[in-house]
């Protein structure tokens, strides 16, 4: 029995990255070998094992041959004879096809390393063709390493585009787009996963709403980048900056002008309402890919209240103060946090824009802290109940909000 490190740790080894986790293969091994060892057997269709100690992931070394459509048609092969180099075949970029042995040495039949130096997304074998999740996943490395200058290979994106015109993408389910979705969304680029989804065909057929925004020009004078998809590209990428790691800002971010695809030729390039028009594609869309209740309901208000935010120093106090109800901002606080951090995305995810400031935020969040600091125990002491007192409060509150110095 031979034990081998695989997969992105020896990828993130390499690329002198921190280690994310631990993956291992065990060669010449049946599962009661390693279950006589104390490992816990914990995989359903092929056989894996937590370390006793560790807990880290060890799997047979396995083979799989594709039985029908999408990524449940596989049969698996984890017998004894199977060879690392049979393994490592089956993943699905050269990259991540690499192994180390039990001494450090190096195992790279595909030529995973070399690929590394030439910052190229590579498929390993024709076999990635039989798995359409490896096209998500493709796009989603690809929101990963583009800072570090990697692309896709010619060949690679030419085969996805392939399985998208087989109809490969179409037995996607939409738990497992969602997953690779948010993934791609906690990445430094993000803006990378919507691209090559959208080189491949594959964004047209799982995000057609977001696809529908490629060529739907805007006003130069608030938006020099022109095309609505490049902005919007441009506002992933900015909300990846102001929130590393934070995948419901990022949904935020791809999701807030989806009614801009919705304009009227004729109203072309203003886009009058498009705040409202994007209600219904959003929840069409949060409703298919079955997207958590959190995301959706930020997303929702970020879509329809945005403009709110942009053009906060000319609102009345009153209407400032129904901005934070609407964001149920006074039993959620977070929800402004979240809310202004999508919105300064929006405004400086724009060509010649990103080093800009957004002083809106500051003005919100000094509006809010004025509004929550009304004390409430004079209305209390007045004798006030009911919507009385609500009434007082509310009251009290634009008038702290009408003392807040506007910049």
């Amino acid at each position: 029995m031979n034990i081998y490190l695989v997969g992105g740790a020896v990828r993130d080894r390499l690329l002198g990255l921190p280690l994310r986790d631990r993956d291992y293969v065990v060669v010449g091994a049946r599962p009661a070998d390693l279950i006589g060892q104390g490992y816990k057997p914990v995989g359903k269709d092929f056989p894996v094992f937590l370390h006793p100690q560790t807990a880290e992931e060890y799997a047979l070394a396995r083979t799989e041959r594709k039985t029908g459509p999408g990524y449940h048609g596989f049969a698996f092969d984890a017998a004894p004879d199977v060879t690392l180099e049979d393994d490592l075949r089956r993943r699905d970029l050269t990259i991540n096809a690499m192994a180390q042995d039990a001494d450090g040495a190096l195992v790279d039949p595909f030529g995973g390393a070399a690929d590394l130096e030439r910052r190229v997304l590579r498929h390993v074998s024709p076999a990635f063709s039989e798995d359409p999740v490896r096209i998500l996943r493709v796009a989603r490395f690809a929101a990963r390493f583009a800072v570090r200058g990697f692309r896709v290979a010619d060949e690679t994106l030419a085969l996805m585009r392939q399985m998208v015109r087989a109809g490969e993408v179409d037995h996607l389910q939409a738990e497992r787009v969602w997953t690779e979705t948010r993934k791609a969304l906690a990445e430094p680029t993000p803006s990378a996963f919507i691209g090559t989804l959208r080189d491949c065909g594959a964004l047209e057929v799982l995000f057609p709403e977001v696809d529908a925004l490629y060529g739907v020009p805007q006003r130069a004078e608030y938006h020099p980048e022109i095309d609505t998809g490049v902005h919007v590209g441009m506002v992933l990428d900015m909300a990846a900056r102001l929130a590393p790691g934070d995948a419901l800002i990022g949904w935020c971010a791809l999701t807030h002008d989806l009614g801009k695809a919705l304009t009227p030729s004729g109203k072309l390039p203003a886009h009058p309402g498009h705040e409202h028009a994007g209600i219904a594609p959003l929840e069409a869309l949060c409703v298919r890919l079955k997207v958590p209740a959190e995301y959706a309901a930020l997303a929702l208000l970020v879509c329809r209240l945005h403009l709110l935010a942009h053009t906060a120093f000319d609102l009345k106090p009153a209407t400032v103060l129904g901005l934070f109800e609407q964001l149920d901002a006074f039993r959620r606080p977070e929800r402004l946090r979240q809310f202004l951090l999508a919105c300064e995305a929006d405004k400086r995810g724009r060509l010649g824009q990103a080093e800009s400031d957004y002083p809106q935020a500051p003005f919100l969040r000094a509006a809010f802290a004025a509004a929550t600091q009304v004390d409430t125990r004079p209305f209390l002491d007045r004798g006030l109940a009911g919507p009385a007192i609500g009434s007082a409060i509310r009251e009290a509150r634009v008038r702290a909000i009408a003392e807040v110095a506007r910049p």
